[in-house]
């Protein structure tokens, strides 16, 4: 399963090392060290920030159980009918 954190994780990368690269240039600090900071920056701060956004959406999705990290019983169960369904 492709988890939803991945996705996100690419995500808030792109915010956050893009917004931190807009800082530094906008700064006047040109060069590679400036740029590269800002880029080790982003990347370390893309990780927790991705993992805080995935784990809220799946707390308030209804059809999520949390403590066992995967849709509930009932979610489940629906999406395995709606695959058994006949096509028309």
């Amino acid at each position: 399963m492709f988890r939803l954190r991945h996705v996100i994780i690419l995500m808030t990368n792109a915010v956050i090392t893009g917004g931190l690269l807009i800082f530094v240039l906008a700064m006047g600090w040109y060069g590679w060290v400036p740029v590269s900071a800002a880029v080790v920056v982003g990347f370390a701060l893309s990780w927790p920030a991705a993992a805080m956004v995935a784990r809220r959406i799946k707390r308030e999705d209804p059809g999520w159980n949390e403590g066992r990290d995967r849709p509930s019983k009932v979610e489940l169960e629906r999406r395995t009918d709606a695959n058994e369904a006949p096509a028309k």
